[in-house]
């Protein structure tokens, strides 16, 4: 049989339930998060002050070593900026693509992503935002990614080459005009480039037959055709994952135009 609960002195009975720690959150991470929420559903316009620090000890009777740690929780988010002297105080701002770019950015270095997976993602990727930019583009998007293949073909240092190269791929993902996709074509291009050994990739061949494809997809863009857009840079992206995946000492590439 089973044993019955054991009676105390005082003839109760008491069952043995074990209570697990209560995780209570600290009195500056609930500060935050209410000061988050407020501003991201628009209490705090942008570029307005937050309450002084007296005022903010007054309202919420916290300490003010409390309320200063809660605004370096937004700081660091990118949700307030703080300035010092006599018209100092919390201001607020809104995250923008930087602050897409800089945590893509931030996990890719964490996690060390390897260079075939940031190509596959881009192959996923950067025909569709080529596909938006055809749909969306202003004719000052075309105007920029003209000055990037312009610079692409007068660069006469690698660096010159590959930060035009950079600054074509995220004006693409700009003239499709979602901001995801451009903070996340920020960070991913920077990351590609970064990881690969351009010296010895990126010759006069590479340079001559990059700055083809590049203008093959400028002008479908331009044309505003998307179905030429998406397979241009389809065809460019995963050609150029081809030939670094392939070529080892990356001394000899061939990418196709478009």
């Amino acid at each position: 049989m089973a044993a019955e609960p054991a009676i105390p002195e005082s003839g109760q009975r008491r069952h043995a339930v074990r209570l697990t720690p209560l995780q209570v959150p600290k009195a500056k991470d609930v500060l935050a998060n209410d000061l988050r929420e407020r501003i991201l559903r628009g209490d705090f316009p942008e570029d307005t002050a937050l309450p002084t620090e007296r005022e903010l000890v007054k309202q919420t009777r916290m300490s003010r070593a409390t309320i200063r740690e809660a605004l370096r929780i937004l700081e660091v988010q990118g949700l307030v900026r703080i300035k010092t002297g006599r018209a100092g105080g919390a201001y607020v701002s809104r995250p923008g693509q930087d602050s897409v770019a800089d945590s893509v950015h931030l996990l890719i270095r964490a996690k060390r992503i390897r260079i075939p997976a940031l190509l596959e993602t881009r192959e996923a990727i950067e025909p569709f935002c080529a596909q938006l930019a055809a749909k969306h583009r202003t004719d000052e998007d075309v105007g920029h990614l003209e000055a990037a293949n312009e610079a692409m073909a007068a660069a006469g240092t690698l660096a010159e080459f590959l930060q035009a190269n950079v600054d074509w791929h995220v004006a693409v993902a700009v003239a499709g005009h979602n901001e995801l996709l451009t903070g996340f074509m920020r960070a991913l291009s920077q990351a590609i480039y970064a990881s690969t050994d351009n010296q010895g990739f990126v010759d006069d061949d590479v340079r001559l037959t990059t700055v083809r494809a590049h203008r093959a997809v400028t002008k479908a863009i331009q044309a505003k055709d998307p179905d030429a857009a998406r397979r241009r840079m389809s065809r460019h992206v995963h050609s150029y994952a081809e030939a670094v995946m392939e070529v080892e000492d990356r001394t000899s590439v061939e990418v196709a135009e478009n």
